[in-house]
């Protein structure tokens, strides 16, 4: 096995390639052997390259190009390079590589973007990594009788969790802290251990009307098995090692053969266990790097015993992490891993198959079990439209090379970091408390509406494919057509500047060439600042804190998406159809071609 290092060696840095348009830099490089992703970097003028900070919060590193930077004012003349990261731990390792010409910003331009659909030209099935596995608050919230916002949290959880699985065609759910100490699974009775899965029981029980099977997270310690009981994480247990391995994989192995017994062996090999959450971070283990790499060995040692073909994962590290060290240990110490696990927030997910292959593990699969715009709770931009077009960019990126890309969390009924004080708080959920659509539910809820087998396209123009990007589908079938358009970027400081927002928006105009049938419905449904957003919606009602109840009725009355226009049929010319639609700086557009 070669290190990352090792493994670049030769294969030189990216050159950069600049192009300016009105409000934004398209950036564009080739790909370099063995990376996982790619630091932008901007010198302003004659200044030092720095990396351009688009507020992720977390990883600033990209996946692949073309990268839109909207961060830098018109009439700015820059000059961009791009570094590849081997390792995320050590981003900055690599060579920058060669720079880019320089580039003026403009602050005005015709803002146009092209976009050509060919429906003779299938490229294979559309994969969907939101499908796998969505994340959660503590599942033990479905057993709660509490209420927030005039609702009951466990029965709100539970129906927000149905309906990702009805409407948004998830499968799993994670099962965050399943060994907490508010499920009472580990006691000691005269120093002996007694195992109670009462709890689980029951938990599992409030999940299953619900659709979603369980990823069971093994975290955390519980208090009367922990090395230093005072670690203690919310209600879900302690963050400190298990005083006793030996115990810990007893308790493992208990509960795996027991939910064996319960589900039974088929049934349960449709689920997965993750093993510990975020052991990179100090508030969810006080333990030292070695001592999490010990810890998996024994988890998944005792999984595998009770259970050979439930899958085992992890590091379930954030920001990237430990990745590399995870992968060499294993190396040596023989421990299964059927899938590798990790987050990351503020940015697409990098590509870690290069790391995989260099540990001979090539076509493992990846589950990036945590993801989304903002690592933050209480964040503004959790509720915002430039979250929509973020997951859109995202989950485009990931598809084919991921198998699951879960975002964190389903619902706002959220109370680790604290519960929700009002509807709109910036809460982690793609529903709110009452189970309205957030912008980032309705993202993913238009990409369902994607057809079975991808299109080819072509964009070009004003940021196309860096900026302005294109989804387009085709059912075989039935002919019927659906292309998701949307304008975003990774740059959340467009919240705060109305001025870039106007520069950024786009004019597209779109066309579906091949069409074999004479006249086609077409249907456009919108998301923007005034469309489909829960936000706008209800500062039009002038919600304060909570709705009233007739104000939660007619939030409820306005959820859906709603169409930019009255639907139309229009008759191909010589198999080819083509309109013009607006797409301001955030927003996301589904256009339905259904024959007639």
């Amino acid at each position: 096995m070669t290190s990352p290092s090792e493994a670049s060696a030769g294969d030189g840095a990216p050159g950069a390639r600049a192009w300016a348009g009105r409000g934004q830099v398209s950036v564009d490089w080739d790909p370099v052997p063995g990376a996982v992703g790619y630091l932008v970097h901007r010198a302003d003028g004659g200044g030092p390259y720095r990396v351009v900070d688009h507020r992720g919060g977390d990883l600033l590193a990209v996946p692949a190009a073309p990268y839109a930077d909207t961060t830098v004012e018109p009439g700015r003349t820059v000059r961009y390079a791009v570094r590849p990261v081997f390792d995320a731990d050590r981003p900055g390792d690599a060579p920058l590589g060669s720079p880019s010409a320089a580039v003026a910003v403009l602050a005005d331009g015709d803002g146009l973007v092209e976009v050509s659909v060919d429906a003779g030209c299938p490229l294979g099935p559309v994969h969907r990594p939101w499908r796998d596995m969505i994340g959660s608050e503590h599942l033990s919230l479905l057993l709660s009788a509490d209420r927030v916002g005039g609702e009951e949290m466990g029965a709100g959880l539970a129906a927000a969790l149905g309906r990702v699985h009805r409407e948004l065609g998830v499968q799993r759910v994670r099962a965050h802290g399943i060994l907490g100490d508010d499920l009472g699974v580990y006691r000691e009775v005269d120093g002996r251990p007694v195992h109670d899965f009462t709890g689980i029981d029951a938990v599992l029980d409030a999940l299953a009307p619900t659709g979603l099977r369980p990823v069971l997270e093994l975290s955390f310690t519980p208090r009367a098995l922990a090395g230093d009981p005072s670690r203690v994480v919310t209600a879900a247990g302690v963050s400190s090692p298990p005083r006793d391995w030996d115990r810990w994989a007893a308790l493992v192995g208990d509960l795996i053969r027991h939910l064996r017994a319960r589900v039974g062996e088929a049934e349960l090999r449709r689920w997965a266990v993750e093993v510990w959450n975020e052991p990179d971070l100090d508030c969810f283990w006080t333990g030292s790097r070695e001592d999490y790499l010990r810890m998996y060995d024994v988890t998944a040692r005792a999984v595998r015993e009770a259970c050979p073909g439930l899958p085992v994962g992890g590091p379930a590290t954030a920001a990237t992490k430990w990745i590399e060290p995870f992968l060499d240990h294993l190396d040596g110490s023989g421990a299964a891993l059927d899938f590798l696990s990790t987050h990351v927030y503020g940015s697409p997910p990098l590509d870690l198959r290069p790391a995989l292959a260099r540990h001979g593990r090539a076509g493992t699969p990846l589950r990036w079990t945590e993801w989304g715009p903002s690592p933050t709770h209480f964040a503004p931009v959790n509720d915002s439209v430039l979250s929509a077009a973020f997951v859109a960019t995202g989950m485009q990126e990931a598809a084919g090379r991921v198998a699951s890309l879960a975002c964190w969390v389903a619902s706002d009924h959220f109370e680790e970091l604290g519960r929700p004080p009002a509807l709109l708080h910036g809460g982690f959920g793609l529903l709110s408390v009452g189970g309205l659509a957030k912008p980032r539910f309705w993202a993913l809820w238009m990409l369902e509406r994607l057809a079975a087998v991808q299109l080819a396209a072509r964009l070009t123009g004003d940021g196309a494919g860096a900026l302005v990007r294109a989804w387009p589908s085709i059912d075989p079938d039935t002919g019927r057509i659906a292309v998701v358009l949307w304008n975003g970027t990774l740059d959340q400081g467009v919240l705060d500047r109305p001025d870039q927002r106007a520069r950024l928006e786009r004019t597209v105009r779109w066309r579906i060439d091949g069409l074999p049938h004479g006249a086609y419905e077409v249907r456009h449904r919108r998301l923007d600042e005034q469309t489909s957003n829960l936000s706008a919606a209800a500062r039009r009602l002038g919600v304060d804190g909570w709705p009233t109840d007739e104000q939660w009725a007619a939030l409820r009355a306005a959820d859906r998406l709603a169409d930019a226009t009255p639907p139309v049929t229009l008759a191909p010319d010589r198999g080819t159809v083509g309109l013009s639609v607006t797409l301001p700086m955030p927003s996301m557009s589904l256009l339905e071609l259904t024959p007639r």
